[in-house]
């Protein structure tokens, strides 16, 4: 005899029972013996379902059980395949999480679920190769992809990743723990190549609390670090130095010497310095 809750209507008045606490009281989901039934017929159900996106049967379980206590199951033409759409989602969803190394909620978002899968370093032999490739440099044969020789007396012209290691260094003479600087700075100059502008980057990094808190930095702190840095959003700065960011200007081949002759440039570093606490010596 098939259980009562296989079918739309009766799995519709077994959920209508259960969200009535009035008869079944707060633990009803726990105690009630229908209940059990019905999510040992869920996991069956979806095993298979489970098992294709290399699940266990009891992650389905969860997911009908999250649209169960819903009201829009319980309203639903046919309930069931409303709890099956919303299981294949999360199936989906965690599957992708477990390629990713992220949690669900995050692979649920369809800018992160473009992204392939995590792969170790020489785990397939074409992106090895690539790596070897991009480490080696452009080949000598291939005379267009060389930069122009340099006239005598022309310096060649700054990397981003040398302006970044000037940005740290100026940072660590202006009180900065070297520690500090590196993680705070490099961690923005990550974000910047993931946005691929720099009033995207800064907008973003504005509001990234859990960034902020892992680099031990208030809130007004953050904010001038950005500014410096990016440079400011405001568009009626954009013209100036303060709305380029330092970062910019040395890789247009700014000196350091000139950045740190702005007295206003050199306190602010100074005093968004980290406040380390200083050994007592007895």
């Amino acid at each position: 005899m098939s259980a009562s809750f296989a079918t739309p209507e009766g799995l519709r008045a077994v959920l209508e029972r259960l969200h009535d606490r009035e008869r079944v009281g707060y633990w009803g989901w726990r105690q009630d013996r229908e209940a059990e039934r019905l999510m040992q017929f869920t996991i069956r159900k979806y095993r298979s379902l489970a098992r294709t996106h290399h699940c266990e049967p009891e992650d389905s379980a969860y997911a009908a059980f999250e649209a169960m206590r819903t009201r829009a199951v319980r309203c639903a033409d046919d309930p069931w395949a409303v709890i099956t759409r919303a299981v294949q989602v999360s199936l989906i969803a965690e599957e992708r999480a477990a390629g990713l190394l992220c949690s669900t909620a995050q692979a649920r978002r369809r800018e992160v679920m473009r992204n392939h899968d995590a792969r170790r370093f020489g785990e397939d032999e074409t992106g090895f190769l690539e790596l070897l490739a991009e480490s080696r440099g452009p080949s000598p044969v291939d005379a267009a992809a060389a930069p122009p020789p340099l006239k005598p007396g022309e310096t060649s012209p700054t990397k981003a990743f040398e302006a970044l290691n000037l940005v740290i260094s100026m940072f660590v003479a202006l009180g900065w723990p070297i520690n500090s600087a590196t993680c705070t700075l490099d961690y923005i100059a990550t974000r910047l190549i993931e946005a691929g502008n720099r009033h995207v980057a800064h907008s973003y990094l504005r509001r990234d609390q859990a960034g902020r808190a892992a680099l031990d930095l208030d809130r007004e702190s953050w904010a001038t670090v950005l500014r410096i840095v990016l440079g400011n959003p405001d568009k009626a700065a954009a013209a100036t130095r303060a709305g380029v960011g330092v970062l910019a200007m040395l890789v247009c081949d700014w000196k350091v010497v000139d950045l740190l002759a702005d007295d206003g440039l050199v306190v602010e570093i100074r005093d968004t310095a980290p406040k380390v606490a200083r050994r007592i010596d007895a």
